[in-house]
């Protein structure tokens, strides 16, 4: 069974249409009209090993905070409908990613229930025109709405785009391993049955 999904997402400040699939790694195509957001996405895909489609566009002119908040959601959305059951799956992942002089490490459960930590302090200036304090609210909206727990850590470093670049590497990472089916479990890996 194919674990992809697609999801379409049109407000009034936002249009966006998603596309994910967890076990195919080829064709990935990333047009949110945030330059930034884009690279880091790129990076998620091909850390990840996972073909990511994203077309969108929204209020940018006004403020990027719309568009990436919007973009978290619809990751979540998407990344939770294409586990279907949660059946085999390793359900934890970490991973820990140098970036020059930062290193950051990530941890998260496939649990059902959203929470977020988000330990990151950044410079303060803008990265372009890119506001790094958006990381946050994206990561906020993807578990929100994926259903997972995720500790996201700075252990240190200062460099903003760096630390941005290390936590999606490590997002990446640290998912792929918890979405990986495992033949030795059956089911749900869960003494409650359900995820």
């Amino acid at each position: 069974m194919a674990r992809r999904a697609k999801i379409i997402r049109k407000t009034k400040e936002t249009n966006i249409q998603l596309e994910i699939s967890l076990d195919n790694a080829e064709g990935s195509k990333i047009a949110s009209t945030i330059p930034f957001l884009d690279h880091m996405l790129e990076l998620f895909a091909r850390h990840g090993f996972f073909k990511l489609i994203v077309k969108s566009k929204g209020d940018t002119h006004i403020d990027d905070h719309h568009l990436v908040e919007d973009l978290g959601i619809c990751l979540g959305q998407a990344v939770g409908q294409a586990l279907g059951k949660k059946a085999g799956i390793n359900r934890y992942g970490s991973a820990s990613v140098p970036m020059d002089e930062c290193l950051c490490r990530v941890d998260l459960d496939i649990s059902g229930r959203p929470y977020l930590i988000y330990n990151i302090k950044y410079e303060r200036r803008k990265i372009g025109g890119f506001d790094p304090a958006l990381i946050k609210e994206f990561f906020k909206a993807f578990t929100d709405h994926s259903g997972i727990t995720l500790h996201i850590n700075l252990l240190y470093g200062n460099n903003s785009h760096h630390i941005i670049e290390a936590i999606f590497k490590a997002f990446a990472r640290a998912l792929r391993k918890a979405v990986n089916v495992n033949k030795n479990i059956k089911g749900v890996l869960s003494t409650k049955g359900t995820l």
